[in-house]
Formats: structure tokens, sequence, C-alpha cells
């Protein structure tokens, strides 16, 4: 694989390369979860932990004859369209779950983390009657849905106090693409905290025609931090700086949850990285993975892959054939730069085990090639059409003073968010190019809503094929070119970093399209 594939990757050793293609950087060394032996693998909310509670996605267990111990990997329980409409109530409240057998304390959606996953199709109208019982403001963000920013549809300017109930309403075009998304808060000054403790769940668009698989599974990776006392830890000023990391990397809020399949059979991965600012480098050795697309982009034809990169916010897609014997499904360690003043600590993310593999049992039939990308969007190139703009945005980190994280502004073009000011206005109908510049020593996933952006420049390196996501990464000290056709959905919105600490720091600003 080439290096200038974004999200992907199976050679080069430098770090700009491990940013935009997924390569192994050398010597790098995955982490396990030896310190934290004492956490089992049970589900969130499980009250005993290794009870059988895996499913393959599709409600039947997911289970190895006469291995019941291994009943681990589970899904939260789905809420899927019917005749074009998904009606539901989704409420925001603190709950006490088991994790690893210890009771604690999150935030969850309808009690569990994740919340439900939501199963729609392009045309569909979703009407989610949300209510806070958090004993703070919230809202929602349906991350990557390609539906209006404003009045009670993905309005992020919205706010529900606590015990308030708003009603929202979203209406995905019939051409809305296929893929994975995803729903938190995004109340600006508490969205990392809000996430980090539990609100968070996945939204799936589903395929015209369904890729031809022997099961398929949501993966939500996030982590989180306990107290002694069981509550959600909280953030120093100085892991604000950094952007928090949790010490527990869970999968559907479950840690090292087993996964069992035949060998033959294919699967297909929807991941989510709902890490509030740690990246995924994920590889699991020994097994072939072909990457549909990141986000709602989908290639050409699948990619092979070692390696796929996940920013916070990222999606993929993912194909996985399975192969007799276990593996591991790992992230790798990402240094992700520091606070700038040397002797400043690193914002260096660990590794980590997320979850087992095993593949034994009788061999299964061949499984069906997968199909090419079909929708006309899928394959349309912005880097062939007329630009009608062209911006430079600057991401930046500066004026400490009175101690490490005093007084430090985290800024857009020299300016922190305010929510009454519009910073951008293209017009509708517009093509643009942005060039997004990181003047700091930290990255910055740059995250737009509503509208995608398809990659052409990333750190001086250009980006083969056709790559469409909403969140890319703008290395310490580089930048990112991208093209975004400001066409079909006007109104305003934002565009931030996803290291979402940052973002409620202030390196936010607002856009609006008429």
């Amino acid at each position: 694989m080439s290096g200038a594939d974004p999200g992907t990757g199976t050679s080069g050793p430098s770090r700009r390369t491990v940013l935009i293609g997924g390569a192994a950087a050398v010597g790098a060394i995955a982490v396990g979860a030896g310190g934290l032996a004492w956490w089992t693998g049970s589900r969130v909310g499980d009250a005993e932990p290794g009870a059988p509670t895996g499913t393959d996605g599709g409600g039947s267990p997911d289970t190895a004859p006469g291995d019941a111990a291994e009943e681990t990997f589970s899904e939260p329980e789905v809420r899927a369209s019917s005749g074009g409409r998904l009606d539901l109530e989704l409420a925001a409240a603190v709950a006490t779950v088991a994790v690893g057998g210890r009771q604690v304390r999150v935030l969850g959606f309808e009690g569990g983390m994740p919340g439900p996953t939501l199963r729609v199709r392009p045309g569909d109208r979703i009407s989610l009657r949300y209510r806070n019982d958090l004993g703070a403001a919230t809202n929602l963000h349906t991350h990557g849905l390609e539906v209006s920013p404003e009045g009670n549809s993905d309005n992020v300017f919205v706010m529900i106090p606590a015990g308030g109930t708003f009603d929202y309403a979203y209406e995905l075009g019939p051409d809305h693409p296929p893929g994975v998304f995803w729903y938190h808060p995004h109340h600006h000054g508490t969205t990392a905290e809000q996430l980090f403790a539990g609100l968070y769940g996945a939204i799936v668009v589903e395929d015209a025609e369904p890729i031809p698989v022997a099961r398929e599974r949501v993966l939500v990776i996030a982590d989180i931090a306990f107290d002694a006392n069981g509550d959600v830890a909280a953030a120093s000023r100085p892991e604000r700086m950094l952007g928090r990391e949790g010490d527990l990397v869970l999968v559907n809020g479950l840690l090292l949850p087993t996964m069992v399949a035949a060998p033959g059979e294919r699967e297909r991965w929807r991941i989510v990285n709902a890490c509030t600012s740690r990246y995924l480098r994920l590889r699991l050795d020994g097994q072939r993975m072909r990457l549909l697309g990141i986000d709602a982009g989908r290639y050409d034809e699948p990619r092979e892959v070692d390696e796929i990169v996940l920013l916070p916010g990222n999606r993929a897609d993912v194909l996985v054939d399975a192969t007799a014997g276990e593996a591991v499904l790992q992230t790798l360690p990402f240094d992700r730069g520091r606070m700038g003043a040397m002797g400043a600590p690193r914002s260096a993310t660990t590794g980590a085990d997320l979850a087992r593999f095993v593949v034994r049992g009788d061999a299964a039939a061949s499984a069906a090639p997968p199909p090419a990308a079909s929708a006309p969007r899928d394959r349309r190139d912005l880097r062939d059409e007329e630009v009608t703009g062209r911006r430079t945005l600057t991401l930046a980190m500066g004026g400490m003073g009175g101690g490490m994280g005093q007084g430090m502004a985290f800024t857009i073009d020299g300016r922190t968010f305010a929510e009454g000011r519009t910073d951008l206005e293209p017009s509708a109908g517009a093509i643009e190019e942005w060039t997004i510049e990181n003047t700091s020593t930290m990255d910055h996933p740059f995250h737009l809503h509503v509208w995608p952006m398809q990659l052409v420049e990333v750190d001086g390196a250009p980006v083969s094929g056709v790559d469409r996501r909403d969140v890319v990464p703008v290395p310490a000290g580089g930048r990112v070119v991208v093209r975004i056709a400001f066409e079909g959905i006007t109104g305003r919105t934002v565009y931030h970093c996803h290291i979402l600490d940052h973002e409620d720091l202030g390196m936010m600003g607002a856009i609006r399209v008429a």
C-alpha cells in the first residue's frame, strides 16, 4: 500500500506517513492490558462479569461450541427504522453500571454505554425526543450525518436545560451516503466531559444492497477513567490542555471482549472512534482486513490494509476475512505532540489490546467478492471541478503564562469561539478549497459539521484517489488541503478541533452557508 492513502498503510516509518497512511512506525510496540488484569471482559451494565452476553450484531450469541466463557462480545440494543421512519425517545442520565465487576457511575443514554445503535436508510425521518436527566445543560450532535444544522435538526446551538426535553427531527436525503456515523453531546464547554463519561452511540445508514457477509459487528471504541470512589475521573488543567485520555479502553463498554468466527467467514466491522482525544492505530495481525472507507466515504475498491489510523471522531468500514487461529485487535502507541515548552508533557497515546478474535471450527464456504462503490457521489472528484473560493485557516495554541496551562489559548485564525459570531460565510453551491495550517506543537484533528471534506493533500503529500471524510488530520507544524462542496444543505453550524477539550477551550468557529 502507498503511504499516501490516508487512514491505511503497510509501509513507511515516518510519523507523517503514520498520520496520513497508517504505516507502522519502526520499533512500535503495542502495549497490552496487563496492568489492568483485575478488570474482566464484561459489558457495561452486566451484573455478573463473564456471563454470556455476546451477539454477532444480528441478535444471535457470539459463541463457540463448548466454550461459553468466550460469549463476551455484545452490542448495544438496536433501534431500527420502519416504513421510512424511526421514532424514539433518548434519555441522558447518571447510571450505576458494572465494568469488570466493579460498580461505577457513568453518564449513559438509556442507561447504557454506548447508547442504542440507530439503524436507518437514506430518505428516512428520525424523530427523537431527548430527555435531559443529567442535572446540567446538554444537547445532541449527529456526527457525520448530512442533515440540516438548523431548527430542531443537527443544531449544536440548541441547549437543553437540566430536566428539559427537546424534540429533534432529522430528514435524511434520498441520496444520503450509507455508512457508520455516531451521536454525542455538543454543549460547548462540557462536550469533552460528557462524552468521556459515556454519552455516545452509533448510527448506521444502510446500503441500498447489503454487502454479503457472515455477520456485521458495530465496535464503538472509547476510553474512560475512574477514581477510587467509582466516579468518572475529572481531568486536571494540564490533561485538558493535552486532551484527556482514559486508562481503560472499551469496545461497546467491554474490556478485551472475545469475538468468535469460523475459518473462511467474512465479517463487516463498523468501527467508531468515540474517544475524546485518543488516536487509534488499529491492527489485527494474522487476519485479512480490507478497508471500504473512512467516515462516510467509500473507496472505488476495498483497500488491503495492515493498519488503520482513526482520529477522534473518525469511523472505519472494514471487511475481515477470518483465518484459523487467535488474533488480538490492538491499538498501537501514537505521539500527538507536546504542549510546546521544553520539558512540557507529551500527549503520547499508549497502546492497548482491545478485543480477542478467535477463529476455529469447520471452514465456511467462500464469500462472494465485495462490491465496488456504486453511488455517483462516491466517484465524484472535486479536484476535477472549478474552485469558486479559497481560504486558509490557522490552528494555534499559545499565550501560556502563570504556570503550565494558565492562560493557554486554543484558537482558529487568532480567535476563540464566540457563539454569536459567524466566522465563515460560503455561498450555497460553492466549491471551496481550504488550506488548514497548524502552527502548534500538537496534532489537531479538524472536523466540519454537515458538509464532508475531500482530502487533497496532507502535510505536503498528495492524496491518491477520492478520500472523503468529516475529520481530517492536521499534523503539528503541518497543514492539510481539502475541497468542500457546499451543496444541498444551508444553515449555520461549526467547525473545530476534535480533541474535544481543545474545542471546549476555544478551538472552534461558526460557519453559515446561505
